[in-house]
């Protein structure tokens, strides 16, 4: 028999340790419970290393406390042992870290908005926390069979959103193509929180001249602040300046770190 591996993770313990419990009932089904994002990614990275990948992790939609606007709380690599990793940055993670593990998002009430946000994050299903078990367990079936799983009432909702976000994705990408390539890299320090003066040491130039790249930069993108063209960047999949190299000044804040 093939077995399934499958990861709960939800920060309330009685709620993860009952669905683990009925989930091990089943024959085909080897289940453990994570109560933090961080602690699931130590889990399903122990278990790649030892060779027992999970095939699908659930995790709960409001992990780590509930986000304003549906938004991630903090990347998955700046979380912490506490938990500061929410439900939807944990599946983008996953999804790059681990392509072939799927994720199945479970909530307290239906919403388009975070159920798109979790589609487009990775997730391959949208599951409300008081289904049934048999209708979760075909779920986590369908999804190892590349099936995509919405509620039937969500499903106009969420395709309502998905087709804005792609159009919005599409605009801001069209604002970026129109930057220099000086000023993309400009962009890209600026995403990765750099400020003028270590934009200016990083590309041997002078600050009077990153200001003046910064300015073209939001006058293009149309946008008034640094944090809105961070936004509009990462819509528009610019990822950040690489960081790592020995050197760098980083500045936040008004302060060098």
């Amino acid at each position: 028999m093939v077995r399934i591996r499958v990861l709960v993770v939800d920060d309330h313990r009685i709620f993860a340790e009952s669905l683990a419990a009925a989930l091990a009932a089943e024959p085909d089904v080897d289940v453990s419970a994570a109560g933090s994002g961080p602690a699931a990614l130590r889990s399903l990275e122990r278990a790649a290393a030892e060779g027992r990948r999970f095939d699908v992790l659930l995790v709960d939609a409001d992990l780590g406390g509930t986000v304003p606007g549906g938004r991630a709380a903090v990347p998955v690599q700046e979380g912490n042992q506490d938990g500061l990793v929410d439900g939807i940055s944990l599946v983008a993670g996953v999804r790059s870290a681990q392509p072939a593990v799927r994720t199945v998002v479970l909530a307290e009430k239906d919403d388009p908005r975070r159920a798109a946000l979790a589609l487009g994050a990775g997730a391959s299903g949208w599951v409300a926390k008081d289904c049934s078990l048999s209708r979760l367990l075909t779920v986590i079936r369908g999804v190892l069979r590349d099936e995509t799983h919405l509620p039937p009432a969500l499903l106009t909702g969420v395709l309502r959103e998905l087709t804005a976000a792609r159009k919005h994705r599409t605009e801001s990408e069209r604002l970026v193509e129109s930057l220099t390539p000086r000023e993309r890299e400009v962009l890209r320090c600026m995403v990765a929180g750099l400020g003028r003066k270590a934009v200016a040491e990083r590309l041997f130039l002078s600050p009077h001249t990153v200001r003046t790249h910064m300015q073209n930069v939001l006058g293009k993108l149309g946008v008034h602040s640094t944090l809105a063209a961070v936004a509009l960047a990462r819509r528009a999949g610019v990822g950040p300046v690489d960081l790592a190299s020995a050197g760098d000044v980083v500045e936040r804040g008004g302060q060098l770190a």
